[in-house]
């Protein structure tokens, strides 16, 4: 329904009519916004008035058997077997705790045990073993031979503590040149990921991991949930008493610090394992947050934007890292994805608004296009995950179009095969810039060149590669990362000839400098190679003296800008509007 039109006095005619129309048109969306208000609402009450109310009768809700404060006793049997019933046997029972105060936070609450335990030959040999823990009002059983047993008053859950990984296999790296002493000692062994399994190899072996932590919790929760609507994220792990209708405290294994180098290898020479056991509260929040986190990283590693094991880095900076260090980084990062987003988009900018090549090297454009270009092949040659290969994809378009937009790109159709040809602009030609890009080009190739020499060198004497193709993008990588920073100075070389830095895109160098500060402090923050760390120092000294630059070099009125105008434009024009002037006067 719309809203009545107002009745206006003074003001008719087409005037009015147009000024109606205005208004119209200015409050559409408004009008529109206002209409899924109204919807929304309509609903709202709809769903009060015409749906059947939630049970209020406490005969359809399901309430926990348990009482807050209420005291328990628990049980722990470990066996080779996911079914327990020999509660006589013993030797079976590692661990027993009486009066444990049910979801009320006090020391009284937590309790853990450590202990040995020597595995059995079935164990070393990739067999199964299980803990089955219980729990029951004090003072009752959980044996249900027992006469006082009453399945109200006891619940259990059995957890696996062995898991089974992939075996290690003989990694593909060979030394190309066969110089190994040994063919045996050329093939490192070497640990993979579930996600790096080769299905066109040989069947995957798998062995046994013990997991040397067990953390028992129980669930603080007494919401009332309806007999049918439990929520999805909650029902599988609610445990039902089908006598009552009420369910049991959930009994949660928290296995979510526990990181996969802290699995300990099963087999024949393990003569004992050690076993952390403990018991204690969890809120409903944080055991609804665990799992989650794990769900996501599952669902991650599905679609293949995550790795295995990078879930297992991701909570080690949690885990090990100082909490205020762990803000700042934080902080830090958003900083720096707004930096390089910021910078990213003054770049496509600039080079699209661009019209003179005059004062910028097209060698340097060119040369970071190829790159980008390695980088790509090389995380396409390692498997890397495909949000890191789409993320690198874009970056080797990009530069690409923008050796369009330094050079003239033309097709050459006069052979078999049509062929790219690549041509100079004239503002780029047609000045001294072309001449002292190539000079500096011409030097710093030398310096390039035998670096990469050397190094290609060493990699190939010393590391092993899985082909020949693997030495030659892994080489070429190297010595991006490292000497990457050469194809920064033919434009200091060209800065210094001209005598100018009005030609550079400094918006998109500012943000990047700022990346580079941040850079800084990731270098002290976070374990990398010392190589690593010295090349973000190294990128510091050339953004310095790309400043200092500008602060030795006037600006230069006559040059032309990033937007393809020059001080002197503002001149002639200002000149031709006097001169105009002048003559209007004459004439008058």
């Amino acid at each position: 329904m719309t809203p009545p039109a107002s009745g206006g006095g003074g003001t008719g005619g087409d005037g009015g009519g147009r000024t109606q129309r205005q208004q119209q048109e200015q409050g559409g969306i408004g009008q529109t916004i206002v209409g899924f208000i109204r919807i929304a609402v309509f609903w709202y009450f709809a769903s009060k008035f015409f749906t059947s109310k939630k049970p209020s009768d406490p005969s359809l809700l399901m309430s926990n058997i348990f009482q807050k404060g209420e005291s328990l006793d628990m049980w722990l049997y470990l066996s080779e077997h996911d079914k327990f019933n020999d509660f006589s046997n013993e030797s079976a029972l590692f661990w027993h705790e009486t009066n444990i105060p049910y979801a009320v936070w006090v020391p009284e609450s937590t309790r853990s045990l450590s202990l040995k335990y020597y595995p059995a030959e079935a164990l070393k040999h990739n067999g199964s073993f299980y803990a089955h823990v219980f729990f029951a009002r004090s003072g009752f059983p959980v044996d249900p031979n027992d006469p006082e047993y009453h399945p109200v008053n006891a619940y259990g859950k059995t957890h696996p503590i062995v898991t089974y990984l992939p075996k290690s296999k003989a990694d593909k790296r060979r030394s190309l040149l066969g110089n190994s002493e040994g063919s045996e000692q050329d093939i490192v062994s070497q640990m993979i990921d579930d996600g790096q399994i080769d299905s066109k190899d040989d069947p995957v072996e798998w062995v046994s991991y013990w997991k040397p932590n067990v953390t028992i919790n129980l669930v603080d929760d007494f919401t009332r949930y309806p007999l049918n609507g439990v929520p999805p994220n909650i029902a599988p792990y609610l445990n039902v008493e089908p006598t009552t209708g009420n369910y049991f405290p959930s009994i949660f294994f928290n296995e979510f610090w526990l990181l996969r180098d802290k699995l300990i290898p099963i087999n024949e020479t393990v003569t004992e394992l050690p076993l952390n056991l403990e018991v204690g509260p969890i809120s409903m929040t944080k055991w609804q947050l665990f799992q989650q986190i794990d769900q996501s990283f599952q669902i991650h590693r599905t679609y293949g934007s995550m790795l295995e094991g990078e879930g297992d880095e991701l909570k080690r900076v949690f885990l090990e890292g100082n909490p205020y260090l762990l803000g700042i980084t934080m902080i830090v990062s958003l900083l720096h994805s707004v930096f390089d987003f910021l910078a990213f988009k003054n770049d496509i900018q600039f080079w699209n608004k661009n019209k003179s090549m005059e004062g910028l090297s097209a060698k340097s454009v060119v040369v970071n296009f190829i790159c980008q270009l390695i980088v790509f092949l090389y995380l396409l040659d390692n498997d890397t995950s495909w949000m890191i290969l789409a993320s690198s994809g874009i970056g080797v378009c990009i530069e690409f179009w923008k050796i369009g937009k330094a050079m003239h790109i033309e097709i050459d159709r006069s052979g078999r095969i049509p062929m790219l040809r690549f041509r100079d602009r004239e503002s780029y030609a047609g000045n001294k810039t072309k001449e002292y890009d190539d000079l500096a080009m011409k030097y710093l190739s030398y310096v390039l060149f035998f670096l990469v020499a050397c190094f290609s060198v060493y990699s190939l004497m010393y590391e092993r590669h899985k082909s020949w193709y693997s030495w030659i993008l892994s080489s070429l990588t190297s010595c991006v990362y490292m000497f990457g920073f050469i194809m920064m100075l033919p434009q200091l070389f060209i800065n210094y000839k001209l005598k100018s830095v009005a030609h550079l895109p400094w918006r998109q160098m500012t943000y990047k400098f700022l990346n580079t500060i941040i850079d800084d402090l990731f270098a002290f923050v976070i374990k990398m190679p010392t190589l690593h760390r010295l090349s973000v120092f190294r990128d510091d000294l050339i953004f310095l003296i790309y400043l200092y630059q500008r602060w030795i070099y006037p600006v230069d009125k006559t040059r032309v800008n990033e937007f393809g105008f020059g001080g002197e434009d503002d001149k002639v024009t200002g000149a031709e509007v006097s001169a105009e002037k002048e003559e209007e006067k004459k004439t008058k």
